[in-house]
């Protein structure tokens, strides 16, 4: 399964899904230009809701790529003929535009912006429908010198769980590059610059991972010391594991009669009792990581708070929140508790809605 951060930090992969700009309108309209095809630097800060300032850096620290897309800046003679063929009226000496595959360049790359992180969640959506369609993905189709460059360039040292993540992202996504870029040399040996990157920050990970087991094994064990919650120890929990999880965090924060009334491998109620006496409820939800919380299961979730007539209510995912769920989470009193928020109370922060 291809995740956001193999999206945001390799470039083939990007190009590979550049072609699906429809996913731009599911999450809200693109206004363009007159001409029905461009837009500005100040409509594209409007559509992500971020400011100009941050575009711009964009730019400046992905050009190449975003030229390749389809992004130019216009100036003299050519802006002049733009401006008289489409109807656009600037005072500018230079109109930078990007078209619909330079927007959704954008939106891969954006890190600061809910509405980019949606788009992404919608197009990592279809791109998990399109690749989990019967194919034959075995590494046996590989050319013969990549799986040598490939067995070459493999760390003995990473352990199972990273061979995993690199033979069901990875392989994958080298055999729909070269399923559609045929013997393109150049295509096979990008693809292989990102194999080596990958390797080289999971190994990263691996150790963090180590050293913060380490750190743990030895604090003293005291009653004040905070639970382990790093985002990879979250994610590797099953259903129940994750929901007793969150039920220590609640007993930690002087929460008693705390109980797990459901749960699977998807999601899980819990109900407890406050330190100072309050009703609480929270919702362990569905860990899919590429897909935002929506303001659906955020209405079911008021609707468990409501059954069971609680006064707090808490939404505990390690996946992001879709804007329209925090809207239904601020209007019903619902505290929304993000892959970040997560770790922060984890680590030993007090949830506001618990104090």
């Amino acid at each position: 399964m291809i995740t956001e951060a193999a999206l945001m930090e390799s470039r083939s992969l990007r190009r590979s899904l550049a072609e699906r700009t429809g996913v731009l309108d599911r999450v809200k309209t693109l206004s363009l230009l007159p001409d029905g095809t461009h837009v500005t630097t100040a409509m594209l800060a409007t559509y992500f809701q971020v400011g100009i300032k941050a575009i711009e850096s964009l730019v400046f620290d992905h050009r190449e790529e975003l030229v390749a897309n389809g992004y130019r800046v216009l100036t003299g003679a050519q802006l002049t003929s733009f401006k008289e063929a489409s109807g656009v009226h600037s005072r500018s000496r230079a109109l930078a535009l990007f078209s619909r595959r330079t927007v959704l360049n954008v939106a891969m790359l954006l890190r600061d912006s809910n509405v980019a992180r949606q788009v992404r969640a919608y197009l990592l959506d279809t791109e998990y429908t399109a690749r989990t369609r019967p194919v034959d993905n075995s590494v046996h189709n590989l050319p013969a010198d990549l799986l040598a460059a490939l067995a070459a360039g493999l760390d003995n040292r990473i352990d199972q769980r990273v061979t995993h993540i690199l033979g069901t992202t990875v392989v994958p996504l080298l055999n729909a590059l070269i399923e559609s870029a045929g013997e393109q040399r150049r295509g096979l040996l990008s693809a292989r610059e990102d194999i080596h990157r990958a390797q080289r920050k999971l190994a990263q990970h691996e150790q963090r991972l180590h050293r913060l087991e380490r750190a743990r094994a030895r604090r003293p064990l005291t009653g004040s010391r905070p639970l382990t919650g790093s985002t990879a120890s979250t994610d590797a929990m099953t259903g129940r594991e994750f929901a007793q999880h969150v039920a220590e965090l609640l007993r930690r924060d002087g929460c008693t009669d705390v109980e797990i009334d459901s749960g699977g491998d998807r999601d899980a109620t819990l109900t407890a009792r406050t330190a100072d006496g309050r009703g609480l409820v929270a919702r362990c939800g569905d860990r899919t990581p590429h897909r935002a919380v929506g303001d659906g299961e955020m209405r079911e979730f008021v609707g468990t708070k409501a059954l069971h007539r609680a006064d707090v209510a808490v939404y505990v995912a390690t996946r992001p929140f879709s804007r329209e769920a925090h809207d239904v989470a601020a209007q019903a009193g619902v505290t929304a508790v993000h892959r970040g928020l997560l770790e922060a109370w984890s680590a030993g922060t007090v949830l506001q809605a618990l104090r």
